[in-house]
C-alpha cells in the first residue's frame, strides 16, 4: 500500500558517485555500473534501460528520450524524439474522418527514439560493452521483479483503461501487461520473456535490430496487419540528433535546456521574465508565486504559438529569450492574474534519472511512452509498448506544430542541467507532461533564490498552472497563500494527489571539494543511490 503519512528524507551525500531515478532497484543497477568501472553514461544508459522494465507505466522501448551530457570540459545535447511516420499527414486523417489525433491506438504512434538515443549515446561517450550495460534490464525481464507501491498504484490504474481497448492492435496488451490475469500490486512479481529477448536483441546489434533487423519488421507486420501507418522505411530512416543545448543566466547561474521541439524553452522565458522582479525572500511568498505563475503563463503561451520541429519550421529561440523580450512580457504582469489563451496543460508519465561519476561526467537524462504506458499498442512477442507521442501534434494548417510526415511533435519531456562560471553544478529534472518546464522552474527558484539542499526543493510543496486562470496547489501548500492567490484572481484548486506535481531528481557537485548531494522525490518511489 501507498505511505499514508508524508515523506521524510534526507539529502544523500557522495564522493564517488551517485545515481538518482524513480525506482530504487534502476538506481542499483547504474551505481553497479558505476562500481563495475563505467562512466556516468553507462550507468545512465543502465538505468534508463532498466525503466523500461521496472517502471513500464511512464516509459518503455517503444518511446522518446533526451539527453544532457557533461563531459571534457562541456555541456552536450541530445535529442532522441521520433518523426511522424511518412504515411501520416493532416490530410490522410481528415480523409479518414479524423478531425482530432487521438491518444491511443496508431494514429499518435510516431517512430521511437529511445533505443537509437541509447545507441548513439554509448557509442560517443560510453566505456563497458553496450551489453553490459543492458545486462541489468535484462535480468529483471526474464527473471522478474516485485512491484513497487506507486508503481503497482500506477498500473492498477492504467489497467482499468488500457485492458477497456478493443480493437485488433490494443489485445496484446492486456497479455504483456496483465499476463495471466496478473494483479498490480506491491509485492507482485512481475516478468517478460518477450521484453528480455528483445533486449538481447537490442543489446547484441547496438540497437540496429529495432530499426533495421528482425524487431523493424516485427513493427513493420504488425502496422501492416492493424491499421498503423508505422513502416519499415520509417524505422531505417531514423536518426537522433546532437543538439547545442540553450540557456539563460539567472542570478549568476546559466540554466541549460534542450532546444525546440522540447519546451525546456518555457522554463527558460518565465526565468527570463522573473529575472526584472525581487522575488521575497520567504518561498511560500504569495506575491512571489504570484509572479512566477503568470510568467509561466505568458512562456507558455508564446510556446503554443511558436514551438515546432526546427527542422521543418523556424522557431524564433533568440528572439524569445532576448531580455527585450522578456521585458515585453514582463510589463504585462500585474497584481492581478491575467487570461492566456494557450492549449490546456495536463500530466504524463514520463520517467526521468540522473549520474554522476568521480570523474567529473554528469548526465541529465529523461524518457517516456507519453501518457503512462502510451498508444497501448503493443508489438505481439516483443514486450515494445509504443508511445502516443504524435497526440501532441495539431491539424492546424499553417502552424508550427501542425502534423507532417517526417516531422516531431511539440515534446513534452526535457532534461535539465545547471552551471555556474562554466563550471558543472549538475542534473535535475521533473516528470510530467506540461508540469515540466513549471517544475524546471521551481527547482531552480528553490535552490538559487531559496538557497533548499536538492531534497528539499523536490519536497517542497508545488503548484501548477493548468489551464486559463485554473492553478493547483499541492494540499500541503499553507492555505493562507491559497486564499492570497484567491484573491489576486487565480482560481486556486488544493489537490490531494501528489502524482499531478511530478516527480523529480537533482544531483549537485560542490565545486571546491567535488562532493555529490543528492536529493529523489518523495512522490515516488525513487532513490538516490551513492558511493
Amino acid at each position: 500500500m501507498l505511505n499514508p503519512y508524508s515523506p521524510f528524507r534526507q539529502p544523500v551525500y557522495a564522493s564517488q558517485g551517485m545515481v538518482a531515478t524513480s525506482q530504487p532497484l534502476a538506481a542499483q543497477a547504474g551505481l553497479h555500473l558505476l562500481r563495475e568501472g563505467g562512466n556516468a553514461i553507462d550507468a545512465a544508459l543502465a538505468v534508463a534501460a532498466a525503466l523500461t522494465v521496472l517502471e513500464p507505466t511512464s516509459n518503455g522501448i517503444g518511446g522518446d528520450a533526451f539527453a544532457l551530457v557533461w563531459t571534457e570540459g562541456k555541456l552536450h545535447g541530445l535529442n532522441g524524439s521520433g518523426r511522424a511516420p511518412r504515411l501520416l499527414s493532416r490530410d490522410a486523417l481528415q480523409g479518414m474522418g479524423i478531425a482530432e489525433i487521438p491518444a491511443k491506438g496508431w494514429v499518435p504512434v510516431t517512430v521511437p527514439g529511445a533505443p537509437r538515443a541509447w545507441a548513439d549515446l554509448h557509442q560517443r561517450f560510453g566505456r563497458l560493452p553496450f551489453h553490459q550495460v543492458l545486462a541489468p534490464a535484462i535480468h529483471y525481464a526474464r527473471t522478474g521483479y516485485p512491484l513497487s507501491p506507486v508503481l503497482a498504484h500506477n498500473w492498477e490504474r492504467a489497467s482499468w483503461v488500457y485492458s477497456r481497448q478493443m480493437d485488433e492492435e490494443f489485445k496484446h496488451w492486456s497479455s504483456t501487461f496483465q499476463p495471466g490475469g496478473f494483479v498490480p500490486r506491491a509485492g507482485q512479481i512481475w516478468q517478460s520473456e518477450a521484453h528480455a529477448r528483445t533486449l538481447e536483441a537490442i543489446a547484441h546489434s547496438h540497437s540496429e535490430d529495432f530499426y533495421s533487423g528482425d524487431l523493424a519488421k516485427k513493427i513493420d507486420h504488425f502496422a501492416k496487419d492493424t491499421g498503423g501507418f508505422l513502416r519499415l522505411e520509417d524505422l531505417a530512416l531514423h536518426q537522433s540528433q546532437w543538439v547545442d543545448p540553450i540557456s539563460v543566466e539567472y542570478q549568476g547561474h546559466e540554466v541549460w535546456e534542450i532546444p525546440p521541439n522540447g519546451q525546456g524553452l518555457v522554463a527558460l522565458e518565465a526565468l527570463n521574465i522573473l529575472k526584472g522582479f525581487d522575488l521575497p525572500k520567504k518561498r511560500e511568498d504569495p506575491e512571489g508565486l504570484h509572479l512566477q505563475i503568470e510568467a509561466l503563463k505568458l512562456a507558455f503561451a508564446d510556446a503554443f504559438q511558436h514551438l515546432g520541429d526546427m527542422e521543418h519550421v523556424q522557431v524564433p529561440v533568440q528572439r524569445l529569450l532576448s531580455e527585450e523580450h522578456a521585458a515585453e512580457r514582463r510589463n504585462l504582469i500585474s497584481n492581478t492574474a491575467r487570461m492566456p489563451e494557450p492549449a490546456q496543460p495536463a500530466s504524463h508519465g514520463t520517467v526521468y534519472l540522473c549520474t554522476a561519476d568521480s570523474e567529473g561526467n554528469m548526465v541529465s537524462f529523461i524518457q517516456s511512452n507519453y501518457m503512462g504506458f502510451g498508444s497501448g499498442v503493443v508489438v505481439p512477442n516483443t514486450g515494445i509498448a509504443l508511445h502516443n507521442r504524435g497526440h501532441n501534434f495539431n491539424l492546424i494548417a499553417g502552424h508550427p506544430n501542425e502534423l507532417k510526415p517526417r516531422k516531431r511533435p511539440y515534446h513534452t519531456i526535457i532534461p535539465g542541467f545547471l552551471t555556474r562560471d562554466g563550471e558543472p553544478l549538475g542534473p535535475f529534472g521533473v516528470m510530467g507532461g506540461f508540469m515540466q518546464p513549471q517544475g524546471h522552474l521551481q527547482m531552480v527558484l528553490n535552490t538559487i533564490a531559496y538557497h533548499m539542499n536538492p531534497q528539499v526543493a523536490l519536497d517542497a510543496p508545488r503548484w501548477q498552472w493548468t489551464s486559463g486562470l485554473n492553478v493547483q496547489l499541492e494540499a500541503h501548500m499553507p492555505r493562507h497563500v491559497a486564499q492570497a492567490l484567491q484573491d489576486m484572481g487565480h482560481q486556486v484548486t488544493l489537490v490531494p494527489d501528489p502524482s499531478a506535481f511530478g516527480r523529480g531528481q537533482i544531483i549537485w557537485r560542490d565545486p571546491k571539494n567535488g562532493v555529490l548531494v543528492g536529493g529523489s522525490d518523495g512522490r515516488t518511489d525513487g532513490q538516490v543511490a551513492g558511493y
